[in-house]
């Protein structure tokens, strides 16, 4: 059964593997911040076009989401022009929220009572984007790819989501096909009072523009000892990526958060459209997108005493089976399930007893399971480590660790917040659960990935024999090794978790730049694909707008060419190019292998300029509406298009 008070033991033990790792022990006191990075060295912080939750997060006690349907596409552009000024911008809650966190310091961890403000946030789905425009948000839907899993949406993936059985779609409250959601209106707030009164006004103005509020979802931080926990009482949200441009760097690595050693700085295009991706991967997507990131929303229902007569039922078999101490509670287990104490501190440092970090902390600064690869400390299972196995990650038992580096395009942001009231034992049967809320800017590579490859994986890590199982918090249910050592090496004993997280509903949406909302509400929608400074094109990379698309061939040659394939126009590079690249000052250029430029389009020097491919036929080079370069294709519906 859950406990309702954190037991917490400074463990000796506990005490000298956190001062081995190079984190403070219970009662230390937490090191003196290192000096403020210019804001002119952080451009993302003071962004006016992009909306706050993504990068800053909203981050308030209360939340309310309704899901909506527009029934007159004049009354919702009405509607949205009206909402414009309420959005709130990241440069707003960037703002906002470094002065609460100050004050909150200066009151020793304390919430300033006197500073309360109300955000508003507005996503689309692929439906809501195409009634707003009246047209098709994007030119091709390629097989395999963010746009078509956004237009499919996640009842139609629900199989490859986990999303089977008491989780299936026929049972969900929202997000089925029949439901036709088509914005996602995001509130929060410092004060209940305020929020009511704002969805109330918030509904009626949807109602007067003949819209329908298809569901309302609450969500608000649990009270007490459980604040800023989940109701299964750990932690939640402790662990989210550093955004390059947004988060300040360590001095000392350049590649780590200042203050958070353990959290990696990630390019800021894997969350907001845009922006340079890992490996500079073209995001192939349409120009509305830029500036903006996919949303995703799950409603999670959790069997709080299920769960935890089921961690107590595991905990006694491995009792028996001599793979857990005599005297460990059901917490024991529990934590390695999550990978963490119920008061955040990681298992893998402080693997005896909780530990209650220091205030200001960076609980993950030695974090990585480089040194645990058979999960014997954090068993392979663990929801944190199923989720995110930073450098813990082998191909294959016996290989070297995955470089941390290359789970950074796997990262995802969160937003989540708890509803229904907590577990009380003797107390009314109630809905209690998770608001998953989480920005990335690209479905497949991300959230899909995470959800699918990994933690509905059982044979995630693969190569184990056992298999590792699924995860144990939010996996779909599964036989799972558990993995201690013995004296041949390391022995498994084998658990069956079932499934106490119920999905009851999903969303996919997309959280639109203030200037493309503000073509929808003109009802506009640029869908030429967009190719974002710093990007690189290589072998097989394609842009598809449609009747036209821009490839870099496997030959190494970047040509134009209509939907059947045929080549409209080339760079003439074949045989010699290795990739082709657009620059932040405009110029679009193939290289060969050693960097030596093959081919350019000669619009070098013109910081600002855009390359869009256009399901008008062709692809260009502008800048402030002139046309630096253009390679023209055939007309839409011409012979040899579709």
């Amino acid at each position: 059964m859950p406990f309702t008070r954190r037991t917490v033991v400074r463990a000796g033990a506990c005490a000298a593997a956190a001062f081995a790792a190079g984190t403070p022990a219970a009662g230390a006191t937490a090191a003196a911040p290192a000096p403020a990075v210019a804001q002119t060295d952080l451009p993302l912080r003071t962004d006016t076009t992009t909306q706050g939750d993504i990068l800053a997060g909203f981050r308030k006690d209360h939340a309310c989401l309704l899901l909506v349907h527009f029934h007159d596409v004049g009354g919702a552009r009405g509607w949205l022009g009206r909402l414009l000024p309420e959005l709130s911008t990241t440069e707003e809650v960037t703002r906002f929220n470094a002065k609460f966190s100050a004050a909150r310091n200066l009151r020793k961890g304390v919430d300033p009572t006197t500073m309360s403000v109300l955000w508003t946030g507005l996503s689309l789905t692929h439906a809501g984007l195409g009634t707003l425009a009246q047209k098709d948000p994007f030119p091709a839907v390629p097989a395999g790819s963010t746009a078509e899993a956004f237009r499919d949406g996640p009842a139609a993936r629900a199989g490859l989501l986990g999303d089977t059985g008491s989780s299936a779609p026929a049972s969900w409250l929202f997000g089925t096909a029949e439901d036709g959601v088509h914005a996602v209106l995001t509130l929060a707030a410092d004060d209940a009072g305020r929020l009511t009164e704002a969805v109330a006004r918030h509904r009626e103005a949807l109602e007067r523009a003949g819209a329908e509020v298809l569901f309302r979802q609450d969500g608000a931080t649990l009270p007490g000892e459980l604040r800023g926990h989940e109701h299964f009482g750990f932690l939640d949200a402790i662990s989210q990526p550093g955004v390059r441009g947004f988060d300040a760097p360590d001095p000392a690595t350049g590649t780590t958060v200042q203050g958070r050693p353990g959290t990696r700085l990630v390019p800021a295009g894997e969350f907001l459209v845009g922006h340079e991706r890992v490996g500079q991967r073209p995001a192939a997507l349409p120009a509305w997108a830029t500036g903006g990131s996919f949303h995703v929303v799950r409603r999670l229902a959790q069997d709080v005493p299920g769960w935890w007569d089921q961690a107590g039922e595991c905990l006694a078999a491995l009792k028996k089976s001599g793979a857990a101490p005599a005297g460990a509670g059901p917490e024991w287990l529990a934590a390695r399930m999550v990978g963490r104490w119920p008061g955040g501190a990681p298992v893998a440092t402080c693997p005896a007893a909780e530990r209650i970090p220091v205030p200001g902390e960076d609980v993950d600064g030695p974090l990585d399971f480089h040194d645990d690869l058979q999960g014997w400390t954090t068993p392979l299972f663990a929801h944190i480590r199923k989720s995110n196995p930073r450098a813990g990650l082998t191909p294959a038992p016996g290989r070297p660790p995955v470089p941390a580096a290359e789970i950074d395009s796997r990262r995802i942001i969160r937003r989540g917040i708890p509803f229904g009231p907590p577990y009380r034992p003797g107390a009314r049967p109630a809905d209690r659960g998770l608001l998953f809320v989480s920005h990335q800017a690209d479905l497949v590579g991300q959230f899909e990935f995470i959800a699918a490859r990994w933690s509905n994986n059982a044979d995630f890590p693969p190569g184990r024999h056992p298999r590792p199982g699924t995860d144990p918090v939010i996996g779909s249910g599964s036989p799972a090794a558990f993995e201690s050592p013995s004296p041949g090496g390391s022995r498994a004993t084998t658990l069956v978790f079932e499934r106490f997280v119920r999905t009851e509903g999903a969303v996919y949406a997309f959280t639109p730049s203030i200037p493309t909302l503000r073509a929808l509400a003109a009802g506009h929608l640029d869908n030429a694909i967009e190719v974002h400074p710093g990007t690189v094109l290589r072998a097989g990379d394609t842009l598809d707008a449609g009747s036209v698309r821009l490839r870099f061939d496997a030959g190494g040659d970047l040509v134009l060419q209509d939907g059947d394939g045929h080549t409209l126009w080339s760079a003439g590079t074949a045989g010699s190019g290795a990739d082709a690249r657009f620059s932040g000052d405009g110029e679009l250029t193939v290289h060969r292998a050693d960097g030596r430029t093959l081919w350019s389009s000669k619009t070098g020097g013109r910081k600002g300029a855009r390359l869009l491919v256009r399901p008008s036929g062709d692809a260009v080079i502008v800048q402030d509406g002139h046309t630096l370069w253009r390679v023209p294709g055939r007309r839409p519906g011409a012979p040899g298009t579709r």
